[in-house]
């Protein structure tokens, strides 16, 4: 027997066509009884619908958004690319990208843009901002409203969202961790800690995973108070000077987020390359460069690509409501070193 097709639910449940079709959409006009008929018959038949198919039958479109905060780093302007590259491709199956930019630290723009996004009836949206009760509230208005919502490289667990699309954030201090006490060897000193915000959750947790084991397996070693870059090289470049000169024995220097251009810039200024090993995160333009200037000893990073496909496919998931399969969207920890640059 080949698969089983609308008209076999229809036999099997006695029903018309219309009301299979009714139900397969979840449109009123179908009393209890009835529907549970056909979902009985689409579970003793094994019926699995093809929703792409049907979605093209109905001239179904899909428009998601991309909320990300507003800043000159490179990993930002990576990402733009990604979704403005997955859209061209999107457009043949009928889904629509849009990129908005919204102030990261204005609680009044960010509520300003999401209410915009809102009113342009937007079916699924991809967030990335830090965790504050402003956006926290606007997920669940979202959610109210029957918008999709999915957190991009920093999660908001707290909030209603759909799911998290980024990687594991402990789990990359951890690397990091891990890769700065075995590349200095057993020297004893203070290690360096930069992020973009102390209020950012992947910050937050990416400083958790090091200092774990940092303390666990590298006693030889002491990890100082973080340092906030808020993404801007000058402010980057200008507190890592300060503590270099305010603190002696620096071995170590761990870019946690967005700043790399500030830290190898310091690095370069003071001729550090040889004395201090620096760990940064995501390869962009310049930090593969800053790799094979010897600039940069490791850079841990994460497909932009496999992040824009990922929250698209579990946006239209969600609208279609079928499951998500997890293994496809495990964003994979990447190390890279001047030696394996791709």
């Amino acid at each position: 027997m080949g698969k089983p097709t609308v008209h076999d639910i229809a036999e099997e449940a006695g029903v018309s066509l219309a009301t299979v079709d009714r139900v397969l959409n979840e449109r009123p006009g179908v009393r209890t009884m009835t529907a549970q008929r056909v979902h009985s018959a689409i579970d003793k038949l094994g019926y699995v619908r093809d929703v792409h198919a049907a979605n093209l039958a109905r001239g179904r479109q899909y428009r998601f958004a991309f909320v990300l905060p507003e800043g000159q780093s490179q990993f930002l302007k990576a990402l733009r690319e990604a979704i403005d590259e997955a859209g061209v491709g999107l457009r043949l199956e009928r889904v629509a990208l849009d990129t908005i930019e919204v102030p990261l630290n204005d609680s009044v723009g960010m509520i300003r843009g999401l209410e915009a996004l809102q009113d342009q009836g937007i079916d699924g949206l991809a967030i990335m901002a830090n965790e504050t009760p402003v956006v926290r509230d606007m997920i669940a208005h979202m959610k109210e409203s029957g918008i999709a919502v999915v957190t991009l490289v920093t999660d908001q667990p707290n909030a209603e969202r759909d799911h998290f699309v980024g990687i594991d954030n402990v789990a990359a201090g951890r690397t990091a961790g891990v890769l700065m006490g075995r590349f200095l060897g057993g020297r004893y000193g203070r290690v360096m800690v930069v992020v973009n915000s102390t209020h950012a959750r992947d910050m937050v947790q990416r400083r958790l995973g090091f200092d774990a084991v940092i303390n666990e397996q590298f006693p030889n070693l002491h990890t100082l108070p973080s340092l906030e870059g808020h993404d801007e090289q000058e402010r980057t470049a200008t507190v890592i000077a300060q503590a270099l000169a305010n603190q002696d024995n620096i071995v170590g220097l761990y870019c946690a987020g967005a700043g790399t251009r500030g830290v190898t810039q310091v690095i370069a200024e003071q001729g550090l390359a040889e004395r201090i090993v620096v760990i940064g995160h995501e390869l962009t333009i310049h930090a593969r460069q800053a790799l094979k200037d010897g600039l940069l000893d490791v850079v841990i990073t994460q497909n932009v690509g496999h992040l824009v496909r990922s929250a698209t496919r579990v946006l239209r998931a969600k609208c279609d409501g079928r499951d998500i399969i997890a293994s496809q969207e495990r964003i994979r920890i990447e190390i890279v070193l001047r030696e394996n640059l791709p």
